[in-house]
């Protein structure tokens, strides 16, 4: 049974009708909490370290057993972009204090290597392994005594932070908080149209969503017949990996289903990619293609999947309803989408469509821009209704799969130079990037779709 603990410096912060008295000595209380930051992946310590550089206290949450924990799901995977791009540059300046030893910056990371030998370091610094808290996880957060409804002295009252420690619920107060939770674990259904349906759910045990380690689990999909959904360069290295599974296994059958009006338009810039290892992909998948040891399906919308004998995939394709049939797995490279539910009891402006921060929303609408794209933008952008509280990193991005690393540096740079009063350092802009070359998605086709 979980308890319930309050952490706090005072009871005292509730405004009463007393006057501008007491409000004032609420301001001055809240400013003796902390900055908490959710999240100690690349953008959450980059956040920390801003903070360490303007000498703001702060804790940081994270609700795995080690920092970045959600990377680690995926740390078999390469980063298209080389490190100089996953480097921030307060966090550059601190380690360099260190004996650390920077890694070669036109080098390509793993999702391991950007753990292993920058976030680790990074989090182990004096100034910055006191103030994080693992296995905290992060259940709500709300104002002092106010739930949404509640207008009166809101932004005199201090945040609450609700987090599972354990067996225990810890009360945090925090005179900020800087949501850089991201939109792992909380993936895209295989159904275009984006409704999680119960056929879907019950086939969970042979669905896996984004890059596996097929490496890894080659029992689970060697001699098998698998589809991958998806055409985005996720679904591109889930298929080079598999052909090289079918290469030791020949009756291994792959079929890549997308909503592409052709499958050309998945293979990127090939010979003219400003990243080579990422032209590399596209020119390894037309090899595979045009040699039938992949076969694809496109544009096909499906509508749902259904346990058969074997797995069905219905929908359509030019009109027509189909059925695909008689597969064994599905892996499925339909993106991820942001999780609201510790932030409803908070003031939030999120974009209809795209689900990012309101603001944010032309500057990163995948239907007109790629990451090399979408503009560096810092905390007025990012403001919310509820003040002294962003959404930053990925989960800002919402739907859109046009984040880019050093685009999140640049905002947690802003808003912590706000948070700590410096306005006019947040108003800056800091970060100039090139329009391509940096990030993973189709350049070519701009309109880059889910499925």
């Amino acid at each position: 049974m979980k308890t319930l603990n309050v952490i706090k410096q005072n009871d005292s912060c509730c405004t009463t009708a007393k006057g501008i008295e007491v409000q004032e000595a609420m301001n001055d209380l809240n400013k003796n909490f902390p900055i908490v930051i959710i999240g100690a992946g690349p953008i959450g310590l980059a956040a920390a370290a801003h903070l360490v550089e303007r000498n703001q206290s702060f804790i940081l949450l994270e609700a795995g057993n080690e920092i970045a924990h959600n990377i680690r799901m995926w740390g078999h995977v390469t980063l298209f972009s080389p490190w100089r791009y996953n480097i921030n540059k307060a966090a550059k300046a601190l380690l360099e204090d260190t004996d650390w030893q920077e890694p070669d910056l036109e080098t390509i990371p793993t999702g391991h290597e950007l753990i292993d030998l920058y976030l680790k370091p990074l989090a182990a610094l004096a100034q910055i392994k006191p103030c994080i808290q693992l296995n905290s996880k992060v259940v709500g957060i709300s104002r002092q005594l106010n739930d949404k409804m509640k207008s009166k002295n809101r932004v005199n009252q201090s945040f609450k932070i609700y987090v599972e420690q354990g067996n225990d619920i810890n009360v945090i107060e925090a005179k900020a908080v800087i949501d850089a939770t991201g939109t792992w674990g909380n993936p895209n259904p295989a159904n275009c149209t984006g409704v999680w349906l119960q056929n879907e759910k019950i086939l969970a045990d042979h669905i896996e969503y984004g890059i596996p380690e097929i490496k890894m689990n080659s029992t689970r999909y060697a001699k098998k017949k698998i589809a991958v959904i998806g055409g985005g360069h996720s679904a591109i290295n889930t298929l080079l990996a598999l052909a090289e599974l079918q290469q030791e296994d020949p009756s291994t059958k792959l079929v890549w289903i997308m909503r592409k009006k052709s499958v050309e338009e998945a293979y990127g810039g090939e010979e003219k990619d400003a990243l080579t290892a990422r032209g590399a992909l596209g020119i390894r998948m037309h090899e595979l293609v045009d040699t039938g040891k992949i076969e694809v399906v496109t544009p096909f919308y499906i509508s749902q999947v259904k346990k058969g004998e074997n797995i069905n995939i219905v929908g359509t394709i030019n009109g027509e309803q189909k059925v695909l049939t008689g597969f064994d797995e599905l892996i499925v490279n339909a993106g991820n989408r942001p999780d609201f539910t510790i932030n409803s009891e908070l003031r939030l402006s999120i974009d209809t469509a795209t689900e990012s921060v309101h603001a944010l929303a032309p500057l990163i609408d995948p239907n007109e821009h790629s990451c090399g794209t979408v503009r560096a933008h810092g905390e007025e952008i990012l403001r919310q209704p509820e003040k002294d509280f962003y959404i930053v990193g990925a989960k800002s991005y919402g739907r859109a799969p046009t984040f880019l690393m050093a685009t999140g540096y640049e905002q947690v740079r802003s808003i912590t130079a706000y948070l700590s009063g410096d306005e006019e350092a947040s108003q800056r802009v800091e970060l100039v990037l090139p329009e391509t070359g940096v990030c993973s998605i189709n350049l070519v086709n701009k309109s880059n779709t889910c499925c």
